[in-house]
């Protein structure tokens, strides 16, 4: 699935984006954009720049700009393609971007970490992009004992990993992990480097290139391990008080119309992500896109399992690995809780 991760825990401040279509556009290296934090007292649209990796689950944000959502509401948006998940606090502090496409639990060690951000909405979550692959004999998860596992501890993998093995019958110290990204992860698996592995597409459906090769798990089986959140940079949000609402109610709309005219909406995020449009079909096929009545149920902070609980759950995860120092997450959630 995403290009997820590792912000802080490679301890990085730098920005290095890569643009991407011809709606996307290269973040600054490290250079705050100012044009972007400053409101015209003309009439003119608002600049506002909304990052993520290439992934299907962040692409109808290219529908909302192509049908002209964010224009009537004032802004003028654009997707900045960022494939160093790395840097996104820093492009936060240094207000680059203004909006966010990530997976939840790195939002939440980087508002641990001090970015200025808040939860908008959630944008998707991973409903079979993700997995876990193994060899033939291994049948169970409890087969992994012994076993050798490549995946990236720096990112949610590492998470939905664990969520697995809580319930096994075995614990992460009766199995040799060997640490890698999760492309190199699902490479080396197929290859026959390692006999398991944490990875998203392609790889996830080409593991039966390795004889044996099958999907032991998947996201499918675990749908709020991995969900990916639209955030809003808050010191922008201060600036522009409609920013957040405006992101919501254009990422709703996007996902409506992707619903309805699913065909055009794909060939819409293809181009806006410079990939085949078979490709974002077969990555949709591995997502939920939450559209505006599941973010209400979701973001409906009285109901059990809500969209806190599970970032409380993830926060006290990363603050038990010792990648966060707080596991307070009031803040993050500012937005909804108003």
């Amino acid at each position: 699935m995403k290009k997820l991760l590792a912000l802080l825990l490679a301890g990085a401040l730098t920005l290095s984006c890569i643009g991407c279509g011809s709606q996307a556009a290269t973040a600054n290296n490290g250079e705050a954009d100012e044009s972007a934090s400053q409101t015209s007292d003309s009439g003119e649209l608002i600049p506002m720049k909304i990052a993520f990796c290439t992934w299907a689950g962040y692409a109808p944000v290219f529908i909302a700009i192509e049908k002209g959502y964010f224009e009537e509401a004032g802004y003028d948006a654009e997707v900045v393609i960022m494939e160093d998940e790395s840097t996104y606090g820093a492009a936060f502090v240094s207000n680059s971007i203004q909006a966010l496409g990530q997976v939840m639990d790195r939002d939440i060690i980087q508002f641990d970490a001090g970015a200025p951000e808040q939860y908008v909405c959630t944008m998707d979550c991973s409903t079979g992009g993700d997995g876990l692959v193994a060899t033939a004999e291994i049948q169970t998860v409890d087969d992994l004992a012994g076993k050798t596992v490549a995946l990236d501890k720096s990112a949610t993998s590492y998470f939905f990993f664990l969520q697995v093995l809580s319930d096994s019958n075995i614990t992460e110290d009766q199995i040799n992990i060997v640490e890698m990204g999760n492309d190199a992860a699902g490479e080396a698996f197929i290859a026959g480097n390692v006999d398991a592995a944490v990875t998203w597409e392609p790889a996830l459906s080409n593991c039966g290139e390795r004889e044996g090769g099958h999907i032991l798990v998947s996201s499918a089986d675990y749908p709020k391990a991995i969900i990916d959140v639209l955030t809003v940079n808050s010191n922008f949000l201060e600036e522009h008080p409609d920013a957040a609402d405006v992101l919501n109610d254009c990422w709703n709309k996007a996902v409506a119309y992707l619903n309805e005219n699913f065909d055009e909406g794909c060939e819409i995020m293809a181009k806006g992500l410079s990939l085949d449009k078979q490709d974002v079909i077969d990555e949709c096929a591995g997502i939920t896109f939450y559209d505006e009545a599941m973010n209400k149920e979701f973001n409906d902070l009285s109901k059990e399992g809500n969209i806190k609980e599970i970032a409380q759950m993830a926060a006290d995860f990363w603050v038990e690995k010792g990648y966060m120092e707080s596991s307070n997450v009031n803040g993050f959630f500012a937005y909804i809780e108003k």
